[in-house]
């Protein structure tokens, strides 16, 4: 169990894998975040299990025709599947999530440690990730996977959105990210699946979601341009069952890019099952 990075001088052609994070042993590296931080370098984290344990490794030139990488490295513990944001003093957050007992149970992982609680944490560097503080973590009612992001309001709060078994859940922070609000619904729709939220150069959030669902299918991107309270426009991006997990970025060019999967292959009985679904990253 490795993730592998494709890289593509294209934006259509993906060849051979040009890097595997992986551990010697029964351990499984999942998940993988790609992220370029402010000093504009790459960033390619993971999860290990068992351990529940995040890394990272850097890449100082991402532009270059050979991506050379940094030592690999700890981040925190928890397992993390969404991009840090970069706050407007200039610390930049992590969401890592210490999952519940019974998800740990449905996937054979080992259980909590003893001296921890379940929770959607966030870590903070302030050193451009020379070193990592954990911070506070929200206790979201009824979430799962967590799968947590972060948006920092125009007034400085920070606003945390949580995948719940309702959709998506709320609380927020008034003091950086240390202690964070009693949760709730959001009010911005179910399914319980993954979302992504994101503000833009242009100061609008982003915001892609399942819309007029029957399943995971019409996933749609929405725009908000009064801090996230109302998403008036939308753009259908994929009406088919089966597409989920969405992730965003914008380039220097001011486009957005957009991925996602379609008919992954999960929870099917055998592999050869599993070889008769898509299994697309789109």
């Amino acid at each position: 169990n490795y993730a592998v990075l494709l890289k593509s001088d294209t934006d259509t052609d993906f060849g051979e894998p040009i890097a595997a994070a992986k551990k010697d042993g029964k351990f499984r590296c999942f998940d993988p975040v790609l992220w370029i931080d402010p000093l504009d370098r790459l960033w390619f984290i993971w999860n290990v299990m068992p351990g529940e344990e995040v890394y990272a490794s850097i890449c100082e030139d991402p532009d270059s025709d050979v991506l050379v990488w940094s030592k690999e490295f700890y981040i925190g513990r928890g397992v993390m599947m969404n991009k840090p944001i970069v706050l407007t003093t200039g610390e930049w957050l992590f969401p890592i999530a210490v999952w519940k007992t019974d998800i740990y149970t449905e996937f054979r992982q080992c259980c909590l440690r003893e001296e921890e609680l379940a929770g959607s944490y966030v870590y903070k560097t302030s050193d451009n990730g020379r070193s990592f503080a954990c911070l506070g973590m929200a206790d979201v009612r009824n979430r799962s996977f967590d799968e947590h992001m972060i948006i920092e309001l125009n007034n400085g709060v920070l606003m945390m959105l949580v995948r719940t078994t309702y959709g998506i859940g709320v609380c927020y922070s008034y003091n950086r990210g240390k202690n964070w609000s009693a949760g709730g619904s959001s009010k911005l729709g179910r399914p319980c699946s993954r979302f992504h939220i994101s503000r833009l150069r242009s100061g609008r959030i982003l915001l892609i979601n399942h819309v007029n669902f029957t399943g995971r299918n019409n996933l749609t991107a929405m725009l908000s341009e009064d801090d996230g309270k109302t998403f008036p426009y939308s753009l259908l991006l994929d009406e088919r069952k089966s597409v989920s997990y969405p992730d965003a970025t914008q380039a220097p060019d001011e486009s957005i890019y957009i991925t996602y999967d379609r008919d992954r292959g999960c929870f099917k009985r055998s592999l050869e099952e599993a070889y008769h679904c898509a299994r697309e990253v789109l």
